[in-house]
């Protein structure tokens, strides 16, 4: 099997023959896959949010699509770093603003209601797999995680508290003591 990583090894360094299983959990793959989602999307809104606003029958309302896409990338950011747990849960707030202005747009005089509703279906999966995610991964990083230890059953004496029992007492004195 060809892997890539062999073109850039030195003459004498060994070559990957196959990979092992990742040490990724499936929640962690998640959360990446869901922040550079998150990533995408900001840079579409912050970049191009006319034609977000055009699609949804938000037209004027640019200025607030643009900070939901610095809200996404700093969310995309946070998820991808080592504060992956604190990037999930923001983006599940996110979720929440989104899902509550998208609410907003729904009614008869907005010609795309339509396509608003087809934008609240998918804020709502996405928002589930957030959740999810972000639970597994709390879950997953919880420092209590665990078998708890247990000691009280340990006296701390290796040979047992009988075996040590006057250990502490004074020696008689010895019979060959001189004068």
């Amino acid at each position: 099997m060809f892997h890539f990583s062999n073109l850039v090894r030195s003459k004498g360094d060994p070559k990957i023959i196959s990979t092992g299983p990742s040490s990724l959990t499936a929640a962690d793959r998640l959360a990446r896959g869901l922040g550079w989602f998150s990533i995408a999307l900001g840079t579409l809104e912050l970049l191009a949010p006319h034609r977000v606003t055009n699609a949804l029958g938000m037209q004027g309302r640019e200025g607030l699509v643009r900070a939901y896409g610095a809200r996404e990338l700093l969310a995309g950011v946070m998820t991808l770093s080592v504060e992956k747990k604190a990037g999930l849960w923001s983006r599940v707030a996110g979720d929440g603003l989104d899902m509550a202005t998208l609410l907003g747009e729904v009614r008869p005089s907005n010609p795309r209601a339509g396509t608003v509703m087809a934008a609240l279906v998918m804020v709502s999966g996405i928002t589930v797999l957030d959740y999810l995610a972000a639970k597994d991964v709390a879950a997953q990083h919880d420092p209590k995680r665990g078998r708890k230890r247990l000691y009280s059953d340990r006296s701390g004496f290796p040979k047992g508290i009988a075996a040590v029992r006057g250990a502490a007492l004074p020696r008689p004195a010895s019979s060959t003591a001189t004068t």
